[in-house]
């Protein structure tokens, strides 16, 4: 996420992540990214994600790989933590992080999706860039390409152990289609475990952008690379999937 805003989706509400997205849920995707991530041209152990989130992904990837985790929010790295303890984590911004350090692989879900503005993904990209070692290879998996991306409405959530429960429902729409940014409503009903229910209204800002833009600016980075379509079974439009290798 950017420090443009603060949400509360992944601050105060941090502690709900397991419910709004659950970490089941993210098997078959990264089935998908797993192997794109193996595909450089070196042996790929260790991998970096950036935007990691409550590390649903990590912890898939945590099988094959030694993840190491980067985020804006502290709080959702606690989330993290506790799913993953044998990783990594440290707090930065996608378009600013320095670790020093470079990586077989680098990751980048949904959280690339923050990125509102095509200085803002260049950053991103160029940290990517940063953090991969000659002949290591980037996945970049945005939510929506300017060619995939649809106005409606999605809806989710489950109930915990604990007694507790969310249900939510997101709603993305485009104020202004000559910009580089679409809205997502979300509304929550959050459940605690003594049964006392409140709602939640927040709306986020995230960014658009063609997939020749991608690819431009992953080439201008210094990067090789192509669009791949996912592969899933889920009912809606495949993502646009971006793996960029480094030259080695």
């Amino acid at each position: 996420m950017t420090d443009d805003t603060h949400y509360r989706f992944y601050g105060e509400l941090a502690r709900w992540w397991p419910l709004i997205s659950p970490v089941e849920e993210y098997a078959e995707e990264i089935a998908f990214v797993a192997p794109l991530l193996a595909s450089a041209s070196i042996p790929v152990r260790e991998v970096l994600e950036l935007g990691s989130g409550g590390g649903h992904n990590a912890a898939h990837l945590g099988e094959r790989f030694t993840m190491t985790l980067s985020d804006l929010s502290s709080e959702m790295l606690d989330v993290s933590r506790r799913l993953n303890p044998g990783s990594e984590h440290h707090v930065g911004d996608m378009r600013t992080l320095r670790l020093g350090r470079t990586f077989d692989a680098v990751f980048v879900h949904d959280a690339v999706s923050y990125m509102t503005g095509e200085d803002d993904l260049r950053q991103a990209i160029a940290t990517a860039y940063a953090h991969c070692r000659p002949g290591g290879v980037a996945v970049l998996l945005p939510d929506e390409t300017t060619q995939t991306w649809a106005p409606g409405a999605d809806h989710g959530g489950v109930d915990g152990p604990d007694g507790r429960g969310v249900r939510f429902l997101a709603w993305s729409w485009d104020p202004d289609p000559a910009d580089t940014w679409t809205v997502t409503e979300y509304a929550f009903l959050l459940r605690e475990a003594d049964g006392s229910v409140r709602t939640v209204h927040e709306t986020h800002r995230t960014g658009l952008f063609a997939r020749e833009v991608w690819l431009k600016l992953l080439a201008e980075a210094g990067f090789s690379a192509e669009l791949v379509v996912e592969q899933t079974t889920e009912d809606r439009t495949p993502r646009d999937c971006f793996v960029a290798h480094r030259p080695a």
